[in-house]
Parts: C-alpha cells; sequence; structure tokens
C-alpha cells in the first residue's frame, strides 16, 4: 500500500475550499489513490520531463500526481479545476 504526500501547491488548494463535500470527494480520491495509484480513470500529462505524472477526474477537478515506488508514496502535485490546472 502506498501513502499520499500533499506538495504545496494541492495543499494550498485544498485548505481554500469551502465546498466541504468537495473537500469530501477529494480526500476520498486521494485516499482511493493510496490504496491503487493506477485507477482505470487516470491518463498521462504531458509537458514533464524527468517524472511521470498522471491526472484523475474529480467532476470538474483534476489531481495530477506521480508515484515513487522505491519510498511506496504518491505525490499529489495540483489539485484545481479542469481549465487552471494544465
Amino acid at each position: 500500500m502506498f501513502s499520499a504526500e500533499l506538495k504545496k501547491p494541492a495543499l494550498k488548494f485544498l485548505k481554500s475550499i469551502k465546498d466541504k463535500s468537495l473537500v469530501k470527494r477529494l480526500s476520498d480520491k486521494i485516499d482511493e489513490l493510496e490504496k491503487n495509484p493506477f485507477p482505470q480513470d487516470i491518463e498521462r500529462v504531458e509537458g514533464y520531463k524527468d517524472i511521470k505524472v498522471f491526472r484523475v477526474r474529480v467532476g470538474d477537478y483534476r489531481i495530477l500526481y506521480f508515484v515513487d515506488y522505491p519510498s511506496s508514496k504518491v505525490y499529489i502535485e495540483k489539485i484545481d479545476k479542469r481549465n487552471r490546472v494544465y
């Protein structure tokens, strides 16, 4: 099983959300990524040189993350609306 670590932009976004149901949905998806970092609805994100970044959808929002196998961690890079995250 993996553990999730939120990077500064993702943590900042989560703290800024006022809608508690959205925070719950995003948190649930992050919990799912800890169990299975490669669910069926992921897509690889282009534009990152050294790491393979993936995105997963949560309604109108996207979670961008990468997986570090040696440390068994899922690093959450960004969380934001679709039109602002890429």
